[in-house]
């Protein structure tokens, strides 16, 4: 059975982000100054800074030896020290970056805000199948948003792990704020804890 670790942290102040700047490649310090929206900046270098923590915890190296390229589009890879992490996959939404690593194999990690004022029902019928949205409407609408969200991270959580359809292992984890899913190639032996971090 497989294991893996996920790390969480709101997004860093802009003082912190200066010194984690500093740890980045010529790749990603040239992908963080094209984004157009500060707040993606900020997701950007925080997500780098937690995984590059993270990392360097389960590796056992400082954080700033790690190397990782940045394919927009793409979840970060390994660059030095090789090998050692079989999948690495990081998630933002609104104040808060997740990332999750693995020894043993690939995964998808999705995070969402729960947006109390969302009209999920909307939404369902943007992302969802007829199968997927009859569930939804089925549901008494103050019971609506824990599934919606949680079938929506897990669809994100599956693109990402390149599993739209079926297959693969996902767990849902709890938060007060967010929902958490993390998908796996191969099933995991325990959940992952919650690793929160402030950057």
């Amino acid at each position: 059975m497989a294991a893996a670790r996920i790390w969480l942290a709101r997004l860093a102040d802009e003082a912190a982000l200066a010194r984690y700047a500093l740890w980045l490649t010529p790749q990603e310090a040239a992908r963080a100054t094209g984004f157009a929206r500060p707040q993606r900046r900020r997701q950007f270098l925080t997500g780098r800074a937690l995984l590059r923590i993270g990392l360097g915890d389960m590796l056992g190296i400082a954080p700033e030896a790690i190397a990782l390229d940045a394919v927009p589009g793409r979840a970060p890879a390994l660059l030095a020290p090789q090998g050692g992490v079989a999948g690495i996959s990081v998630s933002h939404s609104g104040a808060w970056v997740a990332c999750a690593a693995s020894v043993d194999t690939a995964l998808g990690l999705d995070i969402e805000t729960r947006g109390p004022t969302r009209d999920v029902m909307a939404l369902a019928g943007q992302a969802f199948d007829t199968a997927a949205r009859a569930r939804l409407a089925a549901l008494a609408p103050a019971e609506r948003p824990d599934l919606f969200y949680a079938m929506w991270s897990e669809l994100e959580a599956r693109i990402k792990l390149g599993l739209e359809g079926q297959g693969g292992s996902c767990i849902a984890l709890p938060h007060e704020e967010l929902s958490v899913v993390l998908c796996s190639g191969a099933p995991l032996a325990a959940p992952p804890v919650l690793d929160l971090r402030v950057l």
